[in-house]
């Protein structure tokens, strides 16, 4: 398996370093101190799995991670347990490393990530799910993707509205526009993202969402126009 590390901190690189170098399965292809160098190495490679810290001095791992499309395997690292909670929500990292740790317990991570890679994909579209989980106010709400019927941003907020839920949290409308899938989400104004499946009707420059009057863009109204085949 291919590996990077990315470490802000030299002698947690070089232990990570060390205890790799025993398993004559893994290959490191990179130490990267800052999640910007990793970001610009991702752009021309891809590994198996990824040992990362989640206090970097740039951006935190766990919000790097959302910024890699197709992630792999990730094994976080780091010397504050509270983090835990945060960062299994997001359904690549495969185990969690709290600093120091022995050898033992980083082989059974290595094992993890081995097992997950070789983890079958359901590839069935009737059968799959996609779905991940808010953190609001210190609890993780599960949503499933497809029941979102639009989200609003209002300055540094984000309104997630679901069929059955309501959950707003600090968050930018360009982190949604990255995570959502591009074949039923469509921004139809700088504040609104909307799921194409709940559209009611188009009356001018408003468009009418499971029952939500919501205002249209100029800007975003061709592309809406055409992802909606409207001539």
């Amino acid at each position: 398996m291919t590996c990077i590390i990315i470490e802000d901190e030299i002698p947690a690189q070089n232990i990570l370093k060390n205890f790799l170098g025993k398993l004559p399965n893994m290959e490191l292809k990179g130490a990267f101190q800052a999640a910007i160098e990793a970001h610009s190495f991702f752009k021309n490679e891809t590994v198996d799995v990824v040992f990362l810290d989640i206090n970097l001095p740039d951006i935190s791992g766990i919000d790097f991670i959302k910024t890699i499309k197709n992630p792999p395997a990730i094994i976080m690292t780091t010397a504050y347990p509270d983090y835990a909670a945060d960062s299994f929500a997001l359904d690549t990292i495969v185990d969690y490393l709290v600093k120091p740790f022995a050898f033992d317990r980083f082989l059974k991570a290595v094992n993890k990530a081995e097992n997950f890679i070789k983890k079958p994909q359901n590839t069935s579209e009737e059968n799959s799910v996609e779905i991940l989980f808010l953190n609001v106010d210190k609890t993780h709400h599960k949503i499933v993707i497809n029941d979102i019927l639009h989200i609003e941003s209002d300055r540094n907020y984000i309104t997630v509205i679901t069929k059955t839920q309501k959950l707003s949290y600090i968050d930018s409308l360009k982190n949604w526009v990255e995570k959502l899938p591009n074949e039923n989400f469509i921004q139809i104004h700088k504040s609104f993202i909307i799921n194409k499946n709940y559209v009611d009707k188009i009356a001018g420059n408003e468009i009418f969402v499971s029952g939500n009057r919501l205002p249209i863009g100029r800007t975003y109204k061709q592309e809406l126009l055409r992802k909606l085949k409207i001539g």
